[in-house]
């Protein structure tokens, strides 16, 4: 059970500090866009390193069902463990959308109308999945104890160089459809960002797999 609610507390507060950290950016950046996205970015990839090293010896520090899904294909991780933390991070990634609002005396139950579609959209997750579970799979074999560093940086730059804010997590998606905030995506733009998630997670434990094989 540690491991189950490591992981619904630890996505709750990657998705509080995502939420609140775009609401304090717009705010404070008067609708300077570049200004929020940069609170927005500094603030999560801070948020993430202490999430992850702190929680990391608990239950992985996955907070993302594409990085579940890549380590039970890889072994690493049995079917209902990880169907668990599906469940867990779900609902731990609305529950912190939720409480975000709580904080800022927004109304809780909110649905997003800011559109993020298109060709370029979708290859920009593809590509930002691509690269986060690259960089979790590599760093955990080659440097396990800078993995919570990697993930931080890596999600930071990801922020400012894809067109998609780097969401790279079908939970993530899901949650910020339920708020009207800076962070925000229109219920109907969802099912694109986790398709593109989850094709490239099918591509990058294809050429683990490959890679194991091989060796």
């Amino acid at each position: 059970m540690k491991s189950y609610l490591s992981e619904f507390i630890g996505t709750a507060l990657l998705l509080a500090i995502v939420a609140g950290s775009g609401i304090m950016g717009e705010t404070l950046g008067a609708g300077n866009a570049a200004v929020a996205l940069l609170g927005n970015s500094i603030a999560t990839g801070a948020g993430l390193y202490v999430l992850i090293t702190l929680l990391g010896p608990i239950s992985g520090a996955h907070f993302n069902p594409v990085v579940s899904l890549m380590f039970w294909k890889l072994g690493h991780l049995d079917l209902k463990k990880m169907l668990g933390y599906w469940v867990c991070q779900f609902t731990g990634a609305i529950a912190g959308i939720w409480l975000t609002h709580l904080m800022f005396s927004l109304p809780i139950i909110q649905e997003s109308t800011k559109v993020r579609a298109g060709l370029g959209i979708w290859a920009s997750e593809f590509i930002s999945t691509l690269v986060l579970l690259s960089v979790i799979r590599i760093g955990d074999k080659e440097a396990k104890d800078r993995v919570p560093m990697l993930v931080a940086l890596t999600v930071t730059a990801g922020y400012w160089f894809t067109s998609s804010t780097f969401f790279a997590n079908p939970a993530v998606a899901l949650a910020r459809s339920f708020t009207n905030t800076f962070v925000g995506i229109a219920p109907s733009d969802v099912l694109g960002f986790v398709i593109a998630e989850l094709l490239a997670a099918l591509v990058i434990v294809g050429i683990f797999s490959f890679s194991k094989q091989k060796s």
